[in-house]
C-alpha cells in the first residue's frame, strides 16, 4: 500500500509541476505600456514618455533610443533599468490592472512615473 501512495504522490508531482509552470510563463501585466517620466528637478528634463512592452514578466524596450529590461512579478511589484547612451535610471513601482506607478533615480536625478497599458 505504502508504495501506490509513494506512486500516486508522484504521479500527481508530475502533473502539477508543467502545470503550474504554464501559468508562471505568462502574466496578466504582459503586453504594451506607456511609460510617462517625471523629475522632481527641471535640470533634469521633464515630461519624457517612453514605450516599454512585457512579455511572460520581462520587461523590454519598443523603441531602438531607450533600453528597458526588467521584471514585473505576478502580485505587480516592478523594478526596471532604462538607458540611452551613458545615461542609466533604476525604476521602482507597482502595476495593478491597466495601470502603474513608482519612482526612479538616475546618476544625478530622481523623479516619479506613472504607466498604463495600451
Amino acid at each position: 500500500m505504502n508504495g501506490c501512495r509513494k506512486a500516486f504522490f508522484a504521479t500527481l508531482a508530475a502533473i502539477a509541476i508543467p502545470l503550474a509552470q504554464a501559468d508562471a510563463a505568462t502574466s496578466s501585466f504582459d503586453g504594451a505600456w506607456n511609460v510617462r517620466i517625471s523629475s522632481s528637478s527641471e535640470t533634469c528634463g521633464n515630461g519624457a514618455t517612453v514605450a516599454i512592452g512585457i512579455n511572460n514578466g520581462q520587461i523590454a524596450s519598443s523603441s531602438s533610443a531607450v533600453s528597458a529590461s526588467g521584471r514585473v512579478a505576478d502580485a505587480g511589484s516592478i523594478n526596471v533599468t532604462l538607458s540611452t547612451g551613458i545615461k542609466r535610471a533604476v525604476g521602482f513601482g507597482r502595476l495593478s490592472g491597466s495601470s502603474g506607478s513608482g519612482t526612479w533615480r538616475g546618476a544625478l536625478c530622481t523623479g516619479t512615473w506613472t504607466a498604463e497599458k495600451m
